[in-house]
């Protein structure tokens, strides 16, 4: 009997496991909300991105790719760090699917990062969902984003600073409200 529990557990596992990194849109977990971050060009392809929730370090990548990030609902704050800073504020709903498209964009010393989030009327979302059809998301590993959340101890914290007390007041960043998730019979 201990041997079938097992068996069971462990074709559930891998079902859970492959699920996690297959392409194609993915549900949230219950309670939860999820943002897609679509690369959709080789524009500037070496050049990576680390990207940020809140005061945490979530994730890195570089060329045509996309990573999926799941969190809670509700109001958020997402961003990326390259030659410049780049926020979005987020108000996602329970079970919401949303897209933010990466931008490389040339700057002085090294590529700026542009976020954009998307609706599903946005010309760019059919591009967003071929790619995240075709491959699974970029994965960044726990490891990694535990390392880069202790060297990062003292960045973090700065750059939410300025965020705060200048680049909010003075910088147009973008928005995500509720009403942007991507409606689910346009995910298949």
């Amino acid at each position: 009997m201990k041997t079938k529990s097992f068996f069971v557990f462990l074709v559930a596992l891998m079902i859970g496991f492959s699920s996690a990194y297959a392409q194609g849109f993915n549900a949230p977990a219950d309670g939860k909300a999820v943002v897609y971050f679509c690369r959709v060009t080789m524009y500037g392809a070496p050049t990576s991105f680390e990207f940020f929730h809140n005061d945490k370090y979530i994730g890195v990548f570089n060329k045509k790719n996309y990573m999926r990030y799941e969190l809670d609902p509700g109001e958020q704050l997402l961003w990326a760090s390259s030659e410049n800073k780049e926020f979005v504020a987020c108000d996602l709903k329970p079970g919401g699917t949303y897209i933010i498209m990466i931008d490389v964009i040339m700057g002085a010393m090294k590529a700026r990062v542009g976020m954009t989030p998307i609706t599903a009327s946005d010309e760019r979302f059919a591009r967003a969902k071929e790619l995240i059809q075709k491959q699974p998301p970029v994965v960044t590993p726990q490891k990694k984003i535990d390392d880069l959340n202790v060297k990062l101890a003292k960045f973090i914290p700065e750059q939410l600073e300025k965020y705060n007390t200048i680049w909010k007041a003075e910088k147009n960043f973008k928005s995500i409200t509720p009403d942007m998730a991507i409606p689910e019979d346009l995910l298949k």
